[in-house]
């Protein structure tokens, strides 16, 4: 079954490339479309992430308000979970459904060699072998690397960016920690990114980039929402409930 399904997404890739004449831009080519077809995924992780930052500072107050009485804690914290509209497995669930294609394109990358034996794996005059790790690059000489040190910094800095952007404009303990974080994976994918296959990294890459202008747009439509909610509330006129009291009726004066 997982065999089957990576002859198909090698399929895939072998068909884009009859018809665009390079192996580069058809893994550029796929990883476009299957980002298009994920960008509900994408919009939904992004939603939750970006509702996780608007409580936060809420559910601090309560963790201090409440820290010696766990019990309280927890109900006040799942009662303004719900009151957000946020759940904290939304931005988990959409990572978990990718990762098998992931997976999957890793892999037929990786076997891309055995898969097109005697034929040329480039993209373009950018890259002459997209079979070729950049530690086999580097050995080559300064000129064959420098092409391959461009994809491992694209593929290492799409995992920052992101989360800076995300975090900018904020200052607080959970932005700096956020971006240490955000630090220290970029290194590290830089630093197994020495060993990865070219295409592998283009397609990282490549996914990234338009990661980031799909996580761009969803922020947009999000913040252009709350400024016309906080729009509406400030224009909505104040309601008063005046409750007019009944009159009584006078009592009448007794003729004799």
């Amino acid at each position: 079954m997982w065999e089957a399904f990576k002859d198909w997404i090698f399929w895939v890739i072998d068909g884009f490339h009859s018809v665009c004449g390079d192996w580069g831009l058809a893994i550029i080519l796929v990883t476009v479309i299957f980002r298009v077809l994920i960008t509900p995924l994408i919009h939904k992780q992004t939603k939750s992430t970006y509702q996780m930052q608007k409580v936060q500072p809420l559910l601090q107050e309560i963790q201090e308000k409440y820290k010696d009485d766990p019990i309280r804690k927890q109900e006040e914290m799942q009662k303004l979970q719900a009151n957000a509209n946020f759940n904290p497995l939304g931005g988990c669930l959409p990572m978990l459904l990718q990762m098998p294609i992931f997976i999957a394109l890793f892999q037929v990358l990786r076997e891309m060699e055995t898969r097109v034996q005697g034929m040329g794996y480039s993209f373009y005059n950018f890259v002459p072998d997209l079979v070729m790790t950049p530690a086999q690059a580097f050995a080559s000489g300064y000129g064959t690397f420098v092409p391959f040190l461009i994809l491992m910094l694209v593929f290492a800095g799409s995992t920052f960016v992101p989360m800076f952007l995300q975090q900018r404009g904020k200052n607080s303990p959970q932005q700096k920690q956020t971006l240490m974080m955000g630090g220290g994976m970029s290194i590290f994918m830089l630093f197994i990114s020495w060993n990865f296959p070219a295409g592998v990294l283009l397609f990282w890459g490549a996914s990234g980039l338009i990661g980031i202008l799909q996580q761009q747009v969803s922020l947009g439509i999000m913040r252009s929402r709350d400024v016309e909610d906080e729009a509406v509330i400030e224009l909505k006129p104040v309601e008063v409930d005046v409750t007019r009291k009944v009159k009584k009726p006078r009592p009448t004066k007794k003729t004799k």
